[in-house]
């Protein structure tokens, strides 16, 4: 169906842009690994980061998405450009407003903020202190991530996904570019890094000007901002605020009680979570940022039966990719460490550590990412309050969790308890979406999980035979490693591919056409 390959060929753009923008994530991580390895500055610097982070979150790709584009999308495709421009600059003006605020405060109260997420670095001198200060130097982040979120929600909703999408790789780059060549310039180099943040912020807005310019949303100036559309969009952004909030607060919760645990767990958590993160933005965020619009439209236009087979549509391909993907998290972990961090500071001990936590965060990749698809399901229908109070449980599963596995299973514990908690979210998710929507039938799509065992076992297999050929507690012989490692993933990859097409799993060829973004014929989806 067209909504269905629509959905295909944004996603897969957005797969695209993200892909490129996660290797760029991948390289700024080996060199952060490689500096500054994994202790006293880096737990710090990961820490003070949660702040700008948190509340990027709280303002930005969360709650503001998920308010905005339901609404501004229902107002652009009733009153095109006439009605929508006057809504995206009040937006602008409020939010602008409302981020120079926030930042302001953020900068003078940093000390007790930090302090309240970093409490266990208090026994080491002066490791709050420099986490403080990093804080401080990262805040105006959050004013530009901001705003580029309010960017991203129109060009999104105006069918331009890939420049917004790949933006994060400027980020990226920002972070190299400072570590390698302002870091001598500083007492501590790890400030470098917190420079590199708020550079890479700015460049990422910029980047948007042109093409909001070429559509003719070139924000200015505008009052109004009691006009009904925009309180509306607030009114759902306040639960969706709480939701986000919540959400943050697990990161938190499991960085305040790492940080009663050895030194170093900190960093291994965060390596940890952004190799987790890299199929999650690749293929799930895509998949969800390309559905929002979608669904909202569909929502507004009373399209029961087109809103129930996107549904559907996505959340087939979902666990067509999802599936392996975890499987392989877990089987590459230590070898992914070894290949592209274990050098310099970054010693066999931080791969082990790492790739436990890895290990321990892969299974929860396919929970996310059902959460991923439902809750946009209840943004389309302008529900940000049902996704919170699940959100809200959730946290309490997770420092339940979290309390009960962190001693005898330290970091790795943590990591397991935030998959538990995912395990949690998503189930409640279904079944209150089950219940708004009784005639949402995911049966076929479960159904087809069954025919994908045998590709998955086949999969698993190969991959295990081939990282058996190497030794990866050693530093060195990088060219080896990636040898064996890219012939396990192509193995995999493959030998899942032709095993799932042997037991006839339908339209697999989805696949190829998400990543090549052709066009499905005519009536074709999942």
């Amino acid at each position: 169906m067209s909504e269905n390959r629509g959905i295909t060929r944004s996603a897969g753009t957005l797969g695209i842009a993200t892909l490129f923008s996660r290797i760029g994530g991948l390289v700024r991580d080996m060199v952060i690994a490689g500096l500054f390895g994994a202790g006293f500055a880096t737990d710090a610097f990961f820490v003070a980061f949660t702040l700008p982070n948190l509340l990027r979150r709280f303002f930005a790709e969360g709650s503001l998405t998920a308010a905005f584009v339901p609404v501004f999308s229902q107002v652009y495709h009733r009153d095109r450009e006439e009605g929508a421009k006057p809504l995206a600059d009040r937006c602008w003006t409020l939010l602008t407003l409302v981020m120079v605020v926030v930042v302001l405060l953020g900068i003078f109260f940093s000390p007790y903020l930090v302090q309240l997420i970093g409490y266990g670095f208090a026994d080491t001198p002066g490791k709050l202190h420099l986490t403080d200060q990093l804080n401080r130097v990262m805040f105006p982040y959050l004013f530009f991530v901001s705003l580029l979120a309010l960017a991203t929600g129109i060009l999104n909703v105006r069918g331009r996904y890939f420049v917004p999408a790949v933006s994060p790789l400027v980020l990226n780059l920002a972070i190299i570019a400072c570590a390698l060549f302002l870091g001598s310039r500083f007492d501590q180099p790890i400030f470098a890094l917190a420079w590199g943040v708020v550079l890479g912020g700015l460049l990422q807005l910029v980047m948007q000007v042109p093409g909001l310019r070429r559509i003719g949303f070139l924000p200015r100036p505008r009052l109004g901002l009691r006009h009904p559309d925009v309180s509306k969009i607030s009114r759902l952004m306040l639960p969706g605020i709480a939701g986000v909030a919540i959400y943050q607060i697990n990161v938190i919760v499991t960085r305040l009680l790492a940080s009663f645990l050895p030194e170093g767990s900190v960093s291994y958590l965060y390596y940890g979570q952004r190799l987790f993160e890299f199929p999650q933005g690749i293929i799930v965020a895509s998949l969800a940022q390309a559905l929002l619009p979608t669904l909202s439209r569909q929502a507004a236009d009373n399209q029961g039966d087109a809103f129930r087979d996107s549904l559907r549509h996505s959340m087939s391909l979902l666990l067509l990719i999802l599936l392996p993907a975890t499987i392989g998290m877990v089987l590459c972990a230590k070898p992914i460490y070894s290949l592209f961090f274990m050098r310099g500071a970054f010693d066999a001990e931080a791969v082990r550590q790492t790739s436990y936590a890895l290990a321990a965060y892969a299974p929860g990749l396919l929970f996310v990412g059902i959460s991923r698809l439902v809750v946009p399901t209840f943004y389309a229908m302008q529900d940000t309050r049902t996704p919170v109070l699940v959100s809200f449980w959730t946290l309490l599963v997770n420092v339940g969790f979290g309390l009960l596995l962190m001693g005898p299973f330290q970091h790795i514990g943590l990591a397991f308890a935030l998959t538990l908690s995912a395990l949690f979210n998503a189930a409640v998710l279904l079944v209150l979406l089950r219940r708004r929507f009784p005639d949402v039938s995911l049966g076929v799509v479960w159904n087809g999980v069954w025919r994908l065992l045998p590709g998955l076992a086949g999969m698993l297999v190969v991959v295990k035979l081939l990282l058996a050929q190497c030794d990866w507690s050693v530093a060195g012989e990088s060219w080896v490693k990636g040898g064996w490692l890219a012939a396990a993933v192509v193995g995999g990859g493959v030998s899942y591919l032709l095993i799932c097409r042997g037991c006839r799993v339908p339209n697999l060829d989805v696949i190829g056409d998400l990543l090549l973004r052709r066009r499905l014929p005519k009536g074709k989806s999942l």
